[in-house]
């Protein structure tokens, strides 16, 4: 599949949105831990439980939107680490797929990439990767594909190709690799991505994985036409809340993590987001979650400082 270039919001192109019950507990935002926390660390109420990064806190709740699910197309980075937390704490069977022809990994180590060798540890199957992509995926096995991003619009379209003009671009990234087939065609979408005024953006340069550009009744009328097996994105997890998909196909600020505020959402974002009614706070992360990124997974703090 192509991506598209500037594609703005609202015009047409896939997705349906789908809402999987979210981590995030009680109504409230938390702004207590602002002032307690030191720059770029979250900290709960104090002497209640630890300090933890703005990006374990992250993690964590990345890994809890996993509860329940089987199958898990891994993207490389963020989710990586994110999917490889949630087997060993929420999810102990899931069933990871990485694209390089690997389904049912139960690593031993965080993989450094989809060639790390420790990949195949446990596996169910090693496969080729048309052999991957074609009888699992493109099959409907995927229960979810968890993605990165470098940008992201209001209905969950996706950039990892390129920042500014396509022929002329400030940056050049990735690319796509297998993430356009993967939000295409696994069941629901996760994206994890850090938030800023650059990465949520309102028309984002380069479409590089469908969302639910046109809105969720369109976006579900061209994935049944096109064949696509997948419902489109459910939720993006940022440094600063959770996020599902309201029935309009638009994303809708459902959770903030402890310190975050909705004056910085709101300032970190280049449209203004909707809100739920009832908006929950993110329960921290518990020592066992933060003893398990520190001390198994991102030791040197790569993912998670």
């Amino acid at each position: 599949m192509s991506g598209e270039r500037g594609t703005p919001p609202g015009s047409a192109t896939p997705p349906g949105s789908a809402t999987p019950p979210g981590s995030a507990t009680p109504p409230g935002s938390a702004t207590s831990a602002e002032s307690a926390a030191t720059p770029g660390t979250a900290a709960a109420a104090a002497g209640s439980e630890p300090a933890f990064s703005r990006s374990e806190m992250m993690i964590v709740a990345a890994a809890r939107e996993l509860a329940g699910q089987r199958v898990c197309f891994v993207g490389v980075g963020l989710p990586n680490i994110c999917v490889n937390l949630a087997q060993r704490t929420v999810a102990p069977d899931l069933r990871m797929v990485y694209e390089s022809g690997v389904f049912g990994a139960r690593p031993e180590r965080l993989p450094l990439s989809i060639g790390d060798p420790t990949i195949v540890t446990g596996a169910t199957a090693i496969t080729s990767m048309l052999e991957l992509f074609g009888y699992y995926l493109q099959r409907g096995l995927v229960d979810v594909g968890f993605l990165g991003a470098a940008q992201i619009d209001r209905f969950g379209n996706i950039n990892t190709t390129v920042i500014g003009d396509y022929d002329h671009p400030k940056t050049r990234l990735p690319g796509s690799g297998g993430a356009c087939e993967i939000a295409i065609h696994a069941r629901q979408v996760f994206v994890i991505m850090r938030q800023s005024p650059r990465s949520f953006v309102e028309r984002i340069d380069f479409r590089t994985s469908p969302g639910n550009l046109g809105g969720a009744e369109a976006a579900e009328a061209i994935r049944r036409a096109g064949g696509w097996m997948g419902n489109g994105p459910s939720v993006v997890i940022t440094d600063l809340g959770i996020y599902h998909f309201d029935e309009t196909g638009e994303m809708r600020l459902d959770s903030l993590h402890p310190g975050a505020t909705l004056d910085r959402v709101r300032a970190s974002m280049g449209w203004q987001v909707r809100v739920a009614d009832a908006l929950a706070t993110t329960p921290a992360p518990t020592i066992e979650e933060l003893r398990l990124i520190r001390e198994e997974l991102d030791p040197e703090g790569a993912y998670s400082r």
